[in-house]
């Protein structure tokens, strides 16, 4: 997925301006994250647009506000939505999510956000930005993320595990409840490496699932198969 472009069933995403390319964790969580009936929704930290787009694909009647710090990122993923058959539901703000605030709450948000708060950095200070938490830390995420979620609305993240461990405490700190977890596998004997969680204000259980990308023969699994069924080509 290292292209300058990358081409969905329904839309194109250029990313060759931006630091993180389109990714698996990008397009799984667009596939899951989900609430009943969204009118707004909200993606923290845009990258390409392609989350928002995916979101814009499955919920005809929301409107999708995505936010993105790196000036190069949020201007690619501004004409990405431009391009896009749902320019009219996307709306791109560039800057940092702790000074970003609205009178009226998210019914849905997601975040693909950095995670590497102690990780050796390259050189690549774009790269730095995307991938390390210094520009947006775990604890201003949850903190501005219950601030603009609706009373019913799901916040929806994907993290490696012990990233997620870290952000489901101070979730809890928060007010938010942990209502359903996917763990994510390469192949069914490998450990899990992403998780994929959905909070909210509500308590309603702790649904747990497991999802494995790809079958014994390196093939993809029925499950991923699935998911994104109409968005990415060949699925």
């Amino acid at each position: 997925m290292g292209n300058s472009w990358f081409q969905f069933q329904q839309f194109r995403v250029n990313q060759d301006r931006c630091a993180m390319k389109i990714s698996t964790d990008a397009v799984l969580l667009g596939g899951l994250a989900e609430v009943s009936n969204p009118r707004r929704i909200l993606d923290i930290g845009t990258g390409t647009g392609v989350i928002a787009l995916m979101l814009a694909q499955r919920f005809p009647q929301a409107k999708v506000t995505a936010i993105e710090l790196d000036e190069d990122a949020a201007a690619q993923a501004l004409e990405n939505f431009e391009e896009s058959q749902f320019s009219d539901r996307l709306i791109l703000l560039q800057g940092r999510f702790q000074d970003f605030s609205v009178d009226e709450k998210f019914d849905l948000i997601v975040s693909n956000p950095p995670f590497f708060p102690d990780h050796l950095k390259s050189p690549d200070a774009k790269r730095n930005k995307a991938l390390h938490t210094d520009e947006l830390s775990f604890e201003e995420l949850i903190n501005n993320a219950s601030a603009q979620l609706s009373e019913e609305g799901s916040f929806w993240v994907i993290l490696p595990p012990r990233q997620m461990k870290i952000l489901v405490d101070l979730a809890e700190k928060a007010g938010l409840n942990l209502n359903a977890t996917t763990r994510v596998k390469d192949q069914e004997t490998k450990p899990v490496h992403r998780e994929i969680c959905e909070f909210s204000f509500q308590s309603m259980g702790k649904k747990e699932v497991e999802l494995v990308l790809k079958d014994a023969d390196s093939q993809y699994s029925g499950s991923y198969m699935r998911l994104l069924t109409g968005f990415l080509l060949g699925f």
